[in-house]
C-alpha cells in the first residue's frame, strides 16, 4: 500500500470514527457498540499509522519503503508516541 493509500483510509476510519459519535448522540447505536466499533477503529488507525512510519522510515535511510509490511494488532497498540 503506498503513503497516499495509507492516509486516505486513515482519513476515512477518522471519519466513520466521527459519523459513529454523531450517531451515538443521535440515539441511533448503542454505547456498547459505540464502543466496541471504535476499539476496532483505534486498532485499524494504530496499524495503519505503524505502516506509515516504517514506510517514511525505510524511505528514509535508503530502503525500498515497499518492504514495510502491516504488523499483528497487538505488537503496534498501545505504542507510546
Amino acid at each position: 500500500m503506498r503513503d497516499d493509500e495509507i492516509l486516505t483510509k486513515i482519513s476515512a476510519l477518522v471519519d466513520e470514527e466521527h459519523e459513529l459519535r454523531n450517531r451515538l448522540t443521535a440515539g441511533e447505536v448503542t454505547t456498547d457498540e459505540e464502543h466496541a466499533r471504535v476499539k476496532e477503529l483505534e486498532t485499524a488507525l494504530d496499524r495503519c499509522w505503524d505502516l506509515l512510519r516504517q514506510r517514511r522510515a525505510r524511505r528514509g535511510a535508503g530502503e525500498d519503503p515497499d518492504g514495510a509490511a502491516v504488523r499483528p494488532a497487538g505488537e503496534v497498540q498501545n505504542y507510546r508516541q
